[in-house]
């Protein structure tokens, strides 16, 4: 079994890694590379369900399913928020397209 420290160590580093990462984005990229991060929330809810099953199969017990749903409905709002203002931005767009 993996240590928790570990694992927790894990998420820190990324989410440190991410946050300097998208820090330096201009605005005009962001947009697309958010587009982007839908699609990978996307395989990040598929990672969820996975691991939920491999937790439900192997027997881990309650607190590990219920961590994984927790993941794969906190990646599924991530999703369609972030299409919805996807779709938004682009209305946006086509508004000031329209009116010239």
């Amino acid at each position: 079994m993996i240590h928790p420290l570990i694992l927790l160590g894990v998420f820190v580093v990324s989410t440190l890694a991410g946050y300097f990462i998208i820090r330096r984005v201009p605005s005009l990229l962001h947009t697309p590379l958010m587009s982007g991060m839908n699609a990978l929330s996307g395989v990040t809810i598929v990672g969820a369900l996975t691991a939920t099953g491999i937790a439900a199969l192997l027997g881990e017990g309650k607190v590990a399913m219920l961590i994984g749903s927790i993941g794969v409905g906190l990646a599924a709002i991530n999703v369609v928020g972030g299409f919805a203002i996807t779709h938004r931005m682009l209305r946006m767009f086509k508004q000031k397209k329209q009116k010239q």
